[in-house]
């Protein structure tokens, strides 16, 4: 049986954070698609150690972000050494597939399903692995994207405080929204691919977790669509966040009813467009979190503090602060260049922590203290532990209610509350 090693690389965590680990997606899809008669091992490098001694066959090398590039560098150097055959996948080896390339024996680039990784696989027994696989905007059918292979997990490294992390799981792929500092419709295409919605919850019926989160780019895409996934999930009745939803009365009720617990909202500016925003999904119970971007060609110091101001004042649960940070293959990117604005490109500090371009309203220290002053002034008053206990406490009480709540063992096992 052939032994396939698949290393999910560790990076530097934003210090402002709740230091808490989910899960990760792209590897669990990476190993729905490898054939059952390999044996797999995976090392989420954030949670567990990588042994190089072990035997394997070859190493998958799946990167999600810029900042794991250098260590996935690294790890590829130490298993290549030994004459392991490398092959490096995911968004960041897409949006870096140049750079990556010389430090692999092979990139795969594009989606994994249809039988794709089975292919790398068979051609390295053969002797004859490509340099390059090559499914770029080449989409599989929808229909056959699967459940993911959640048994490669090591379930008890992902529990926060005694509490155990959501689940990741996607219904769809693509975002027909081109924004400017995003690369989702550079990997994903512009293109709205929901999957069948039967085949959405076969895969939730599958996980061992009454907390999910819905990772898609945007529930924002079809109404139709989204309508009867929240109709359809009604009846399991789980719990889930997800990114923004469709500002519509009618979705946000049914989201409510479906198990929505809290979303990931951007907030860019202080208009009533945001704020009955936040209004409309608080007044039907979910929480929001807002996603916040410091760091554009509008924003000065005064136009931050007043943003944090405005956070306070519409009473957003939680914010996440985060400087642009102009990654490769975005429209912010390429105006950024030809302006001659990139600072650097050491990707070890593309966390969205640092400043790595030049602001145009402000210098790059001013950008930084003010990054530093919007998680300190939104969090002054109640912490941010404090706040995500909050949200924790009110999902406990919608599973009590419904009498879905779980309990954790001292194993670390999750059992039904009796």
């Amino acid at each position: 049986m052939q032994k396939v090693t698949l290393v999910y690389p560790k990076w530097n965590k934003i210090p402002e954070q709740t230091e808490f680990h989910l899960p990760p997606h792209g590897p669990v899809c990476v190993a729905a698609s490898i054939p059952e008669h390999y044996e797999v091992t995976f090392i989420d490098e954030n949670v567990d150690e990588i042994d190089f001694s072990a035997n394997t066959d070859v190493v998958l090398l799946s990167m999600m972000l810029t900042c794991q590039l250098p260590r996935g560098r690294e790890i590829a150097g130490k298993f290549r050494e030994r004459g392991i055959p490398v092959v490096a996948g995911g968004i960041s080896t897409m949006l870096h597939a140049e750079e990556v390339a010389g430090f692999v024996d092979s990139v795969f680039l594009g989606e994994t399903e249809n039988g794709r990784i089975a292919g790398v696989l068979e051609d390295i027994e053969k002797g004859s692995l490509k340099p390059k696989y090559d499914y770029f905007h080449d989409f599989p059918p929808i229909e056959s994207v699967g459940p993911a292979r959640r048994s490669i997990l090591n379930r008890e490294r992902y529990v926060y405080r005694g509490v155990p992390m959501v689940d990741l799981v996607h219904a769809s792929r693509g975002c027909r929204f081109n924004c400017f500092p995003c690369a989702t419709a550079f990997l994903g295409g512009k293109q709205f691919r929901p999957r069948p919605v039967e085949r959405v919850v076969e895969e939730i019926n599958t996980i061992d977790n009454n907390r999910l989160f819905l990772v898609d780019n945007s529930l924002a895409q079809d109404k139709d669509w989204v309508m009867e996934l929240f109709d359809a999930l009604i009846p399991l009745k789980k719990k889930w966040i997800s990114h923004p939803i469709l500002d519509d009365e009618e979705v946000i009720a049914k989201a409510a009813k479906a198990g929505c617990w809290y979303v990931y909202q951007a907030v860019f500016d202080t208009s009533d467009v945001i704020r009955d925003r936040v209004k409309r999904l608080k007044d039907h119970g979910i929480g929001v979190e807002a996603a916040v971007l410091l760091g554009t060609d509008n924003q000065d110091a005064d136009y931050i503090k007043r943003l944090v101001d405005f956070l306070l004042e519409i009473d957003i649960d939680m914010a996440e602060f985060s400087i642009l940070t102009p990654f490769p293959h975005t429209q912010v990117t390429d105006t950024y260049e030809k302006e001659g604005r990139i600072l650097h490109k050491d990707w070890s500090r593309y966390t969205t922590a640092e400043v790595v371009y030049q602001p145009k309203k402000m210098s790059p220290a001013t950008l930084q203290e003010m990054y530093a002053y919007a998680w300190k002034e939104f969090y002054r008053e109640v912490p941010q532990s404090l706040r995500m206990s909050r949200l924790f406490t009110d999902v406990v009480r919608r599973e009590m209610a419904d009498g879905t709540y779980r309990s954790l063992n001292l194993s670390g096992r999750r059992r039904w509350k009796e």
